[in-house]
């Protein structure tokens, strides 16, 4: 029995990880048809339903931060997850990257011990599963950019990245580290929710419409 997730409902091969469980919930909304609520232990929702390509999809939020991120990816394999996508939020690090930008990623920067207790050493990137990265490229079309990141244990408003990253999340590292020792194929799209220092943010309205924009293109990859 996986240690974190009590499963209710069945639990689809195919996933989308986000780490806030109100957006779980959006996205169940969004996405599956009759959503069945999948777990609700400790306060990771998740949903189960088939989407309308006719597929079946669990949407499962991880919680905060690298090592619940990476537990929860655990408990998924162990409960037959083979592919996942993630659709979380950044702070924009770069000129280049916007608030609102939808942001597609091509490597993460593992900074923090969440990472390290994986066996990935701080400053090493850790790379994606290149197909379903370039099925999303190829299902945001322009609106995606292909960038690397940097993923950290703490708020990223505390951290100053260096000048080849375009953001900074706390989860994206530590799952891809995870993903390749489960033998799961992952990618991760995010949004960006700030600016670097926390100048600014996305209203609620603008950022629950990105993020079912984000949850489509997953969808869609998965389902492909």
């Amino acid at each position: 029995m996986p240690s974190r997730l009590r499963p209710t409902a069945p639990i689809a091969a195919d996933a989308v990880l986000v780490g806030d469980p109100g957006r779980a919930l959006l996205l169940a909304q969004e996405l599956l048809e009759e959503p069945k609520m999948s777990n609700h232990a400790r306060g990771l929702w998740a949903y189960f339903g088939a989407t309308a390509a006719g597929g079946e999809l669990t949407i499962q939020a991880t919680g905060m931060g690298g090592p619940s991120a990476a537990l929860v990816l655990g408990d998924l394999a162990e409960l037959g997850v083979k592919r996942a996508v993630r659709v979380g939020t950044c702070l924009g690090a770069d000129a280049n990257a916007a608030l609102g930008d939808l942001l597609i990623v091509g490597e993460a920067v593992a900074q923090g011990g969440s990472a390290a207790s994986l066996g990935v050493e701080p400053g090493t990137a850790v790379a994606p599963d290149p197909g379903l990265t370039g099925q999303l490229r190829s299902e945001l079309g322009s609106a995606g950019k292909l960038v690397s990141v940097m993923s950290v244990d703490a708020h990223p408003a505390e951290h100053t990245a260096d000048s080849a990253v375009a953001a900074i999340d706390m989860q994206t590292a530590p799952l891809l580290a995870r993903a390749t020792s489960l033998r799961i194929e992952l990618a991760a799209v995010l949004i960006v929710s700030e600016v670097e220092r926390g100048t600014a943010s996305l209203e609620k309205e603008n950022l629950e419409e990105l993020e079912r924009r984000a949850g489509r293109a997953a969808s869609a990859v998965l389902s492909g």
